[in-house]
């Protein structure tokens, strides 16, 4: 049972966040390197996959992406806080910001898509 508790724990949230986005930006990197090849084909390739990414549900995607990469970095530099700076953990305090940051640049990046 002491296993479930800590489940409810900030950290445990904070590491399922920084590891689940890590994976999904893994996963993201072919399909980038795929549309990077477009351009190297030639213009019109590129220009139909621009087109397309004018749809409100690539929109959405492209938001949720630069969420991710926020969350993960945020995720990053809150982890490097805690090993190297020498002042007392704050773990809440560190996660609240990791998560505000994020939050921040992605809604920002919104702003700036529409």
């Amino acid at each position: 049972m002491a296993g479930w508790r800590s489940r409810n724990h900030p950290n445990y949230w904070a590491f399922v966040v920084h590891r689940v986005s890590g994976f999904l930006l893994a996963v993201f990197l072919p399909i980038h390197f795929w549309i990077l090849a477009l351009a190297i084909e030639g213009e019109a390739a590129l220009d139909v996959f621009l087109k397309w990414t004018e749809q409100p549900l690539v929109k959405a995607a492209e938001v949720g992406l630069v969420v991710l990469l926020a969350a993960h970095m945020t995720g990053g530099l809150r982890l490097l806080a805690l090993d190297f700076l020498p002042w007392p953990a704050r773990p809440k305090t560190w996660i609240a910001v990791a998560g505000g940051v994020s939050l921040a640049v992605g809604l920002l990046f919104l702003l700036n898509v529409t």
